[in-house]
């Protein structure tokens, strides 16, 4: 039996004793707090290794939104968990008719490298709120989150409900050959499609979190100073290794000048006049990937920026401009630092331009005008849209977050994340009383009996505002109906 069937066995039979029940799913997401609170040195210190970030960038954009999601979880977890009341037809008025949520099983969460604690730990608060058993796999890209990330769960939740297993490709194919009862992945869409057929053997669900290229409308009528500030940071975060990074920018030709100008300046504001030097400024992930960003220049012309420095794993904030719909650099997800600017002649073609790509995960747009935000809107379709501002919907944990087509499949944080990883069983509890209310049912069957059926079934009743007397009154009416019937 290899270690990875290991791990999954041992998860399984934790979950069957039932300790990921309730008080103890409390308790296990306080104890994950903890770690976030007390291992902040730790944690910071390996993402700073892997991806250049300061230890306040870390916690910024890493552990902040995890306990805030904690938070939310441990404070709502027994409104969420408990049983929910549905609407019920005159047929069932006399039932006990509910959804309740339940755990699915064991969970394989497939963590990311761009923002390691960020992509792993958020999809297991979810599934240690919903009452699952999770195997966590962190990218093996992040050589060093990935050892802390090993070393520090198992001292702080349970190591046989939660087991965490490193390694590369080989060990995620032998992870991807045991059953599972859902597989959360986060990545990119190529290894979604693997992740897919694997679970389709078993014919597990999946959520997929992916990617794309998300577009980034620039109307003449607004701010762009404000604008462009925005967008230099949305972009330049994480040294443009983000799911949600604007990838490109269109705009009207007559204001591209001032764009490049206005996003310069934001990227001399934010990370000083040599960015190399910057501790706010990171790196590309490692050279493999610096290579397939660089080889994206080959036909765009570069405003600023370009920088660059293999050995270093740097790449300079870089502008391209007039760039054509055929270049390399719009052939596939950027993820890294390059920001180029197509012209477009209206905001009909740029919504046409839109709509001849993949859905995206994220699509902005930046204009004073409601009519414009509306269209882009109304005309487009993405796993989510921002008017006005970058990447901030993902720390809106009331709003769902996920793809949609190429983007991905499934949403997550808050609530979502909780309904995503739970089977919503549906519960209908009746007394072996009124047996005449059925005789509409049995054979032999009659015109007479449809009728009636037809009456009780799609006859909907709110409870909420009739309350007990007119459930008593109703009660006698359909007595009276079951014996005309019978």
């Amino acid at each position: 039996m290899s270690r990875e069937q290991k791990a999954v066995d041992r998860a399984r039979k934790a979950f069957e004793t039932g300790r990921s029940k309730p008080l103890e799913r409390i308790r296990q997401l306080k104890n994950l707090q903890r770690l976030l609170t007390e291992r902040k040195k730790e944690i910071a210190d390996a993402i700073k290794k892997d991806l250049g970030k300061s230890e306040e960038g870390a916690q910024l954009y890493e552990t902040l939104g995890l306990e805030g999601e904690i938070n939310t979880a441990v404070r709502n977890l027994k409104e969420w968990a408990a049983p929910r009341p549905v609407q019920k037809n005159l047929l069932t008025l006399s039932d006990t008719v509910y959804i309740r949520p339940e755990p699915l099983g064991v969970v394989l969460v497939l963590g990311a490298w761009n923002y390691p604690w960020a992509v792993t730990i958020q999809p297991l608060i979810g599934a240690i709120a919903a009452g699952n058993a999770v195997v966590i796999k962190p990218s093996e890209v992040c050589v060093h989150t990935a050892k802390v990330m090993e070393d520090l769960l198992p001292l702080y939740i349970d190591k046989e409900l939660y087991p965490v297993v490193t390694g590369g490709v080989p060990e995620t194919q032998e992870l991807l050959r045991q059953r599972f009862d859902h597989i959360f992945y986060t990545g990119n869409s190529m290894v979604g499609k693997l992740i897919m057929e694997a679970a389709a053997k078993h014919l597990t669900p999946v959520t997929l979190e992916l990617g794309g290229k998300s577009p980034c409308y620039i109307d003449r009528n607004c701010d762009l100073t404000i604008a462009c500030r925005r967008i230099a940071w949305g972009k330049y975060t994480n040294c443009g290794q983000t799911c949600i990074a604007p990838d490109y920018i269109l705009c009207d030709p007559s204001i591209q000048n001032r764009v490049i100008e206005e996003v310069q300046k934001a990227v001399k504001e934010f990370y000083t006049d040599d960015p190399k030097t910057c501790p706010d400024y990171g790196r590309i992930i490692n050279q493999r990937h610096f290579r397939r960003i660089m080889a994206m220049l080959a036909d765009s012309t570069v405003a600023v920026g370009g920088d660059n420095d293999e050995s270093d794993c740097y790449i300079a904030p870089t502008i391209l401009k007039d760039v054509k719909p055929d270049a390399k650099v719009m052939q596939e997800e950027i993820f890294g630092p390059l920001l180029p600017i197509l012209p477009i002649s209206s905001l009909d073609e740029a919504i046409k331009f839109i709509n001849k790509g993949e859905k995206p995960l994220a699509l902005y747009v930046f204009s004073h005008d409601n009519k414009v935000v509306n269209r882009i809107r109304d005309e487009t379709s993405s796993g989510g849209l921002l008017a006005n501002d970058c990447l901030v919907h993902f720390s809106v944990n009331s709003l769902p977050f996920g793809g949609v087509g190429n983007s991905g499949m499934g949403c997550y944080h808050g609530k979502f994340s909780f309904d995503q990883l739970s089977h919503q069983r549906g519960c209908l509890i009746k007394q072996l009383k009124m047996e005449g209310m059925n005789s509409m049912r049995y054979p032999p069957h009659t015109a007479k009996k449809l009728g009636w059926a037809r009456f009780f079934v799609l006859k909907t009743v709110d409870l909420g505002w009739m309350g007990r007397v007119a459930l008593l009154a109703i009660m006698a009416v359909v007595a009276a109906v079951a014996l005309q019937v019978s």
